[in-house]
């Protein structure tokens, strides 16, 4: 089973930026969509940005279009979320799971159910 390893997460001042990796050693995840979903304290996880590993097809969530920038690295088998112009309510935990390329990138991000291999998360905090 695959198992993503996300880092990179910190404090930062708003206005800031911070770039997330997520690992997953071992496996080339062939014809799936990888997405970043985040988890704020008292609030639903919701999905961020997606990634087709099939055609790079994206998908960000409207509250970061413009602002996050989510790519790959096949050869080393990570995800990267840059994340500029940071604000506070972007502080959450962030984490990265896969699921099978099925339908649209849009649609099995917005839906994210049956998105798996989530890992630990790494923390993300802006903050002045």
């Amino acid at each position: 089973q695959v198992q993503f390893v996300e880092s990179g997460g910190g404090l930062v001042q708003p206005g800031g930026f911070l770039r997330l990796s997520c690992a997953h050693a071992g496996f080339t995840l062939d014809n799936h969509v990888i997405g970043w979903f985040r988890q704020a304290p008292g609030k639903e996880r919701e999905q961020v940005a997606c990634i087709s590993t099939t055609n790079n097809i994206v998908y960000y969530t409207d509250s970061v279009r413009g602002r996050f920038d989510i790519s790959r690295d096949n050869a080393k088998n990570m995800v990267f979320l840059q994340m500029n112009s940071l604000k506070p309510e972007d502080t959450a935990i962030y984490y990265c799971a896969a699921d099978e390329y099925r339908t649209t990138v849009r649609e099995q991000c917005i839906t994210w159910s049956k998105f798996q291999s989530w890992g630990q998360g790494t923390q993300v905090t802006v903050s002045s």
